[in-house]
């Protein structure tokens, strides 16, 4: 067969997949970038979301901890770290619960529309309410609403390919390019703005940022499957009141708790911890003891668990760039640069800027190896390899007498997260979504975000122990949690491959 043959047949083919999943969606236009049209509104919501997101948690370690003479709430470093350990894990919490809103009541449609309306509300209430009341009110509506789109709009774009679909890692791929345009987009404003204007102005440019999103969402929302619109699994008729009660509790209970000071700044990383490993521990028991889940689905479930435990430990790892590393970069590193001192917040555009340009790379290499390419299992082994030399590259300038680190070598170490990260989070949710039992799509991936919420939250619990007089240990520690992870999941790399029958 001649060149021009084998690129017709690889041209009909690529048209054949895209007509049968489009057909089978319910999708009327037909592409974006090689893919379900429907993928483009999903990309843009994810876009404004994450501007939003990331461009507010940019500069909020620098709020908490910056003295009220510089604009901030002059809380000591310690506590603003753990306070953001527990923040990151409660959007990821709050993820459950948006799968469940979307499984049982609204569908993962009208859940996405919802849950961005309440991260908007929650900016506003960051950027015009004072003191601590302005961060309770906005961070709580910000991780619920954010819970509730990260849950809902990775669900969303796995409904738009075929389990089998040679694409769908692809697809996973492009829109987590749009994760990171946001996140090098609202870092940029946010910091400018708080460097030249103050923090408040950096909050309101962020509910500015989700309320575009929210504006393009509704002029494409009708072109997302009609299955996603209504809940797979709804609540039977007046089953409604029994979660109502429940929720009431909990609320009575959190109130308690703060009102007794069990629940305190000090401690949030602690609570979180706790929490979201009893509640980890639940979900998995309530998926895998479901009548709803078949033998062979509540295999691949099983073999879900060491890639969830192993995804914990990356994202507690990873957060650091915005507690320990943000402080690293706010008085540890040269960030003059012609004369202008580059504000805190752009660090996290330097990370979402090294993600843009690598995953176009990431989508094409995974599409061109096709069957090819590593499993999800070896690329999440690679991913922790990875992090654990990016953290032994920052030892030379640790400790008593080390230089300041110039900006191109932190910008070295950064490539090497955004490598790692595209090893493991656009695939840990493919692989969700893979792995998942028909009756638990959308909460399956909520349990992969749990992950992350677990991440975060020991996370934030390791940063308490960050100090002057502790990073070497500290660096040295992070990079062999990052070096045993790896080599736990490669000894279960075989039971995963049996237990996932093709998926993993």
């Amino acid at each position: 067969m001649d060149v021009d043959q084998t690129r017709n047949q690889k041209d009909g083919n690529e048209q054949m997949i895209n007509a049968q999943e489009s057909a089978a969606h319910g999708s009327k236009e037909r592409l974006f970038l090689g893919h379900p049209r429907a993928l483009a509104t999903l990309f843009g919501m994810e876009v404004w979301e994450r501007f939003s997101f990331y461009g507010m948690q940019a500069i909020l370690l620098v709020y908490l901890y910056h003295t009220t003479t510089q604009g901030g709430l002059g809380i000591s470093q310690s506590v603003a770290i753990g306070i953001v350990g527990a923040y990151g894990s409660g959007v990821y919490l709050a993820a459950i619960l948006g799968g469940w809103f979307a499984d049982r009541l609204f569908g993962p449609e009208r859940t996405l529309f919802y849950s961005g309306i309440i991260v908007m509300l929650g900016h506003i209430a960051l950027a015009i309410l004072p003191g601590v009341y302005g961060v309770a009110a906005g961070l709580v509506m910000v991780a619920i609403g954010s819970g509730g789109v990260k849950s809902t709009c990775s669900s969303l774009v796995g409904s738009l390919y075929d389990m089998d679909s040679p694409r769908r890692d692809a697809g996973f791929s492009i829109f987590y390019l749009g994760v990171n345009i946001g996140a090098l987009t609202g870092p940029l404003l946010t910091g400018l703005l708080q460097q030249q204007a103050g923090f408040h102005y950096g909050f309101g440019i962020a509910a500015i940022g989700m309320a575009f999103g929210l504006f393009q969402y509704t002029r494409g929302r009708s072109q997302l499957p009609d299955s996603q619109k209504v809940a797979p699994t709804p609540l039977p008729a007046g089953e409604g009141r029994k979660y109502l009660l429940g929720g009431a509790v909990a609320l009575v209970v959190v109130a308690v708790a703060l009102a007794v000071g069990w629940i305190r700044a000090d401690n949030l990383s602690d609570v979180f911890l706790t929490i979201i490993s009893i509640v980890s521990v639940a979900y998995f028991f309530i998926i895998l003891r479901s009548t709803r889940v078949s033998p062979s689905e509540r295999f691949r479930v099983y073999a879900f668990i060491p890639l969830f435990l192993t995804s914990a430990a990356y994202w507690a790892m990873y957060s650091q760039s915005y507690t320990v590393i943000t402080a690293f970069f706010d008085q540890r590193v040269d960030r003059q640069l012609g004369g202008f001192e580059i504000p805190v917040g752009w660090l996290v555009s330097i990370q979402a800027l090294m993600i843009i340009i690598l995953s176009g790379l990431f989508a094409w290499m995974w599409t061109t190896l096709g069957k090819r390419q590593p499993s999800s299992t070896m690329k999440f082994i690679i991913a922790m390899v990875i992090i654990a030399l990016t953290f032994l590259g920052y030892l030379p300038y640790l400790g008593s007498g080390a230089s300041t680190m110039p900006l191109f070598m932190l910008g070295v170490l950064l490539f090497g997260f955004s490598i790692s990260e595209l090893f493991l989070s656009p695939i840990g949710l493919s692989v969700a979504t893979k792995l998942a039992p028909t009756a638990f799509q959308t909460q399956m991936l909520a349990l992969f975000f749990m992950s992350m919420a677990l991440g975060y939250a020991a996370g934030g619990k390791l940063g308490t122990f960050y100090t002057e007089e502790t990073e070497v240990a500290y660096f040295i520690g992070m990079a062999g949690l990052g070096g045993v992870t790896a080599l736990l999941l490669l000894l279960c790399f075989p039971f995963i491959k049996r237990a996932a029958q093709g998926a993993h």
